[in-house]
């Protein structure tokens, strides 16, 4: 069987539980999300500024969940993630992946997210609520070990 992909770059905000619902159906035992939300950094943060490379962002995507979708059975895979001024408590990414059972959904989804922190072209700007535009943020050292763990460059 073949996973259903669904990628998605979007300004506007996503309904959990909708993009769950959306995954239900016949041979789905389990569903896995992970929903990426935007801090406030200790009350300093007042936004995070998100910059993508339009159609290059969406194929990386992709292709890293035709690469997840082939490593587990998984029958739905679905990653929504948010471009433009970002408040702290709003969401900024989601991964959602089906299967029959709750092992490949967990390790499709946590596979999905250590290659989204660290493949994906996204570039994420701090503005400070003094004001201040702070600086692009990067994908930190631990993020690039996670990723290295699943055996892929």
């Amino acid at each position: 069987m073949t996973a259903t992909l669904d990628i998605r770059i979007q300004a506007a905000d996503f309904d959990i539980a909708a993009e769950v619902d959306r995954l239900r159906g016949a041979g789905t035992g389990a569903i896995v999300t992970f929903s990426g939300i935007c801090r406030d950094e200790d009350g300093r943060l007042a936004a995070l500024e998100l910059e993508h490379y339009p159609g290059m962002a969406e194929a990386e995507i992709a292709r890293i969940a035709e690469d997840a979708a082939a490593r587990w059975p998984v029958t739905a895979i679905t990653v929504i993630h948010r471009h433009g001024r970002i408040a702290p408590g709003e969401n900024i990414v989601l991964v959602v992946t089906a299967s029959s059972h709750r092992q490949a959904a967990f390790a499709a989804a946590d596979f999905l997210m250590d290659f989204l922190k660290t493949r994906a072209p996204f570039w994420k700007k701090e503005h400070e609520r003094d004001g201040k535009s702070g600086d692009w943020v990067a994908a930190t050292d631990t993020d690039d070990e996670a990723a290295t763990r699943w055996g892929r460059e």
